[in-house]
């Protein structure tokens, strides 16, 4: 009876079939600095009264695909603030060796390029994300 029940719903909630009335979903609930996977979803009250994720498909997809960008660029910007860190270790541990300092000096250079990229990329998921939003 219970999973008749559960079965029964199941399409409605996945596929967005049931156009019942929206809740807002906490989108505060970051694992450290990422945001959740539902950042750009909507939600709808379960039958036990709180709020669920609401998938409309199949743009819901996208809008999840975004989040999880969304997600691996900040993981990609975390990997470059390291890189930047590692770096700059590197070039005060040079000892005057002017080729591992110019090896160092570089690889800061590229690191706060690829910073630069992963701010300005992020930016733009976020804000693709936002308006598609419902």
């Amino acid at each position: 009876m219970v999973i008749q029940a559960i079965l029964s719903s199941l399409p409605a909630v996945v596929f967005g079939t049931h156009g019942g009335p929206h809740c807002a979903l906490d989108k505060s609930d970051f694992f450290f600095f990422l945001p959740p996977w539902w950042t750009y979803l909507q939600g709808e009250p379960n039958p036990d009264g709180q709020c669920g994720v609401f998938i409309v498909f199949p743009d819901g997809i996208w809008l999840i695909g975004l989040a999880i960008l969304n997600m691996l660029l900040r993981l990609a910007g975390f990997a470059a603030v390291v890189a930047i860190m590692v770096s700059g270790i590197n070039y005060l541990t040079a000892g005057g060796n002017p080729e591992k300092a110019a090896s160092a000096r570089r690889r800061v250079y590229n690191s706060l390029i690829g910073l630069a990229i992963v701010l300005v990329s992020t930016a733009f998921i976020t804000f693709i994300g936002s308006r598609l939003a419902p």
